[in-house]
């Protein structure tokens, strides 16, 4: 196993951060509840504890002994992680007057110290926090300072501890990749040979040890995530896996052969099934989203087991589960939130057991392996898709004749960011199909037809994301072409609309 950096999950809102940003210095690291810190991992090189949204002196603050950890390894603790180690040792953590949040300017650095080296006054750094930590223990000492917080970064004499008040895994704070780089790299002694290339070797040779000779069944989407985990099972157990493409009549415009084409020139097993009656059917009159994502859930699964069970000696199911779906379906006291998992209910109606080649990348990772796998890179930079598909972008119920409407527009609009070079600048795209009729002249008659609206956004993780400043020009084009030449559509709106407080999706 590769070198690693644990990271104590306190309930911060940018832990998942701390971790992309480590592995962008090529350096494994795991997420952990803040109390399940590994008895006795002898890859443990270092260990950062989270913020939170408590204060160290709540009743209710999520609180663990850093003593045993500090004293085999390397610790940092950022915001919330920095006020409990001063706790802990007998300093001094107060409510400040006022909660400070946003930019903040570094004044005083000790640039001798080891996790300070090579920043500088001036710099910028990103505050969040409600409390501020008024004394500091005995051996405790100040090495970066702002404005109005003298105690911005500590470090513990003659130990390998360090503290910040503030967020160095943010983009705002313009020296944290220097620090996070002195901590894993320079402190901790990271060898920085985490990469995709080495992460497919061993993946490849842990799948052939795990899966031996026994056949694999795996759902595929036409996303990223479960295309690139059959790739990788494919080259450890070949013809042993089979995939099955279920096509629920609610995908792209032509898009269910356009992705089997991809498949089989990628060398994979593929099951192509067309269940769009089905799931038509069953979808007629639903107008509630819940209920549409359950009846869909459903029927994937009835279909996806009516084939899988066609395939002999099957014993394990294949998923594109990734690190985020992992850390989002367990608190941090180790209780389950929600499923993940692609086609839930699967392994306990089949008796299966989980191969989830994928579990421990983040999307930008796993975008990485396909490309290292040689996969063409139309399939690697896909946009997000909802497992739902377009039932999730027609407002009201569901009707073959409103899918294809909608499926005309979001053509126009996919193709259109292609040719404009516009859709590797955008995180996800799609166009909503929306439950009003509008007035529209068309020729010298007048017109009452459906209006959809227009949805691109800029993201780097899908924790939060921006509206996409797309060139009037451009959405001038898309909108006249839609309503040329989509029989049904009269106004087309754009969705200027950040998340949060709205969401990517409408549904």
């Amino acid at each position: 196993m590769p070198q690693k950096i644990v990271i104590l999950d306190f309930g911060s809102q940018t832990t998942q951060l701390i971790g992309r940003r480590v592995r962008e210095l090529n350096t494994y690291c795991e997420i952990l509840p803040y109390n399940k810190f590994p008895a006795d991992d002898p890859d443990v090189i270092g260990v950062i504890l989270s913020g939170s949204p408590f204060s160290v002196y709540d009743e209710k603050s999520f609180k663990t002994d850093v003593e045993p950890i500090a004293s085999r390894y390397p610790v940092l603790g950022i915001c919330y992680g920095a006020q409990m180690l001063a706790y802990q040792n007998g300093g001094s953590v107060e409510s400040a007057p006022s909660r400070e949040y946003g930019r903040a300017i570094l004044e005083r650095v000790d640039e001798s110290d080891a996790l300070m080296a090579g920043i500088l006054p001036g710099e910028t750094v990103w505050m969040s926090h409600g409390d501020t930590i008024t004394r500091l223990p005995e051996s405790f000492r100040i090495i970066a300072s702002t404005e109005s917080v003298d105690c911005a970064a500590f470090r513990v004499d003659g130990r390998k501890i360090w503290g910040v008040q503030f967020h160095p895994e943010v983009f705002h704070s313009t020296c944290g990749t220097r620090l996070l780089s002195n901590f894993v790299k320079d402190i901790c002694g990271s060898k920085g040979d985490w990469s995709a290339d080495a992460y497919i070797e061993t993946t490849v040779a842990e799948l052939r040890r795990q899966l031996g000779d026994d056949r694999v069944v795996l759902g595929l989407s036409g996303g990223v995530d479960s295309s690139v985990a059959a790739v990788l099972i494919s080259k450890a157990i070949g013809d042993n896996l089979t995939c099955i493409f279920v096509d629920h009549g609610l995908l792209r415009k032509d898009e269910f052969k356009q992705v089997l084409d991809d498949y089989r020139c990628l060398g994979l097993n593929v099951i192509g099934v067309d269940a769009s009656a089905k799931f038509f059917s069953e979808l007629a009159g639903v107008t509630d989203p819940e209920r549409k994502r359950k009846i869909i859930g459903k029927g994937f699964i009835d279909v996806f087991d009516a084939e899988a069970h066609k395939i002999k000696d099957v014993k394990w199911l294949a998923q594109g589960t990734i690190y985020p779906d992992r850390i989002e379906s367990l608190s941090i006291t180790g209780t389950t939130i929600k499923s993940h998992h692609n086609v839930g209910g699967l392994p306990e109606k089949m008796n299966l057991r989980l191969c989830e080649p994928l579990q421990w990348l983040f999307k930008d990772e796993v975008r990485a392996v396909g490309r290292a796998l040689g996969m063409p890179e139309h399939l690697i930079s896909r946009h997000p898709f909802p497992g739902p598909g377009l039932a999730v972008r027609i407002l009201g119920d569901i009707t073959p004749d409103k899918v294809r409407v909608l499926q005309e527009a979001d053509d126009i609009f996919i193709r259109g960011l292609r040719e404009w070079g516009l859709y590797d600048k955008v995180w996800q795209a799609g166009v909503i199909l929306l439950p009003v009729q509008s007035v529209g002249v068309m020729g010298d008659e007048r017109t009452y037809e459906s209006a959809v609206a227009l949805r691109a956004v800029t993201s780097t993780d899908a924790m939060t994301a921006d509206w996409a400043h797309l060139p009037y020009e451009f959405l001038a084009k898309v909108s006249n072409d839609i309503i040329n030449k989509v029989r049904g559509v009269n106004r087309v709106t754009y969705d200027i609309s950040s998340k949060p407080p709205a969401t990517i999706e409408w549904e």
